[in-house]
C-alpha cells in the first residue's frame, strides 16, 4: 500500500513558542503579564496597573505610517478614553531610544513599551507569520488587547485595520 505524501507548512526556525504549541489567546482569559520598559525608562508590569481597564495594543514598528496614525487616533482620544477610567499603552519591538523619539515627534499621552525580546509581544501571540510581496516573515500583527480591571481579557482585535480603529476600542471600553 503506498502511502500519500502531504505537504505541511514548514515552521520558521524562528516561530514562536506559542507558534509552536498553537496557543491562542480569548476573551475571558486571564491577560499575560508583563513587565517591560516604558519611552521614559520606567518599568511597566500588568499588575501595578491592575484595577483599572488597559488597552494594550500592538504595533509593527514605530515612525511608520499605519503605526503612527494608530498612535495618533489613541492620543487624540486619550481624554475620553481618561474619562471612562482607561489606560492605553503601545508596545512594539522597538528600543526605548526610538519609542522615546516616537513619542517625542507624535506628541503621545501615554506609555510606549519597549519589548525587543518580544517577551510580552509573543505572549499575546502578536508576532506571526506574515508575508509580503510573496515573501514570509516573522513579525508584528497590529492588534489590540481590552484588559479589564480584573486582569481578564475582555476583548481582542485581531490583523486591526487603522481607521476607525481607536473609536471602537473606545466604545467597548464604555461598556466595560
Amino acid at each position: 500500500m503506498k502511502t500519500r505524501k502531504t505537504k505541511t507548512a514548514k515552521k520558521s526556525p524562528k516561530a514562536t513558542s506559542a507558534q509552536k504549541e498553537g496557543i491562542m489567546l480569548k476573551e475571558g482569559d486571564k491577560a499575560p503579564s508583563f513587565h517591560l520598559k516604558s519611552d521614559d525608562g520606567k518599568d511597566i508590569s500588568l499588575a501595578d496597573l491592575r484595577g483599572k481597564p488597559l488597552v494594550l495594543y500592538f504595533y509593527p514598528r514605530a515612525m511608520t505610517p499605519g503605526c503612527t496614525l494608530e498612535s495618533q487616533n489613541f492620543r487624540d482620544l486619550k481624554s475620553q478614553f481618561d474619562k471612562a477610567g482607561a489606560l492605553i499603552l503601545g508596545c512594539s519591538g522597538d528600543t526605548v531610544e526610538a519609542q522615546a523619539k516616537f513619542h517625542s515627534k507624535e506628541k503621545l499621552n501615554f506609555p510606549l513599551l519597549s519589548d525587543p525580546q518580544f517577551d510580552a509581544i509573543e505572549a499575546y501571540d502578536a508576532r506571526r507569520m506574515k508575508s509580503f510581496l510573496g515573501k514570509s516573515f516573522l513579525g508584528i500583527v497590529r492588534s489590540t488587547f481590552l484588559i479589564d480591571r480584573e486582569g481578564r481579557i475582555a476583548r481582542i482585535w485581531d490583523k486591526v485595520k487603522v481607521k476607525g480603529h481607536a473609536e471602537e476600542v473606545l466604545e467597548a471600553v464604555k461598556k466595560l
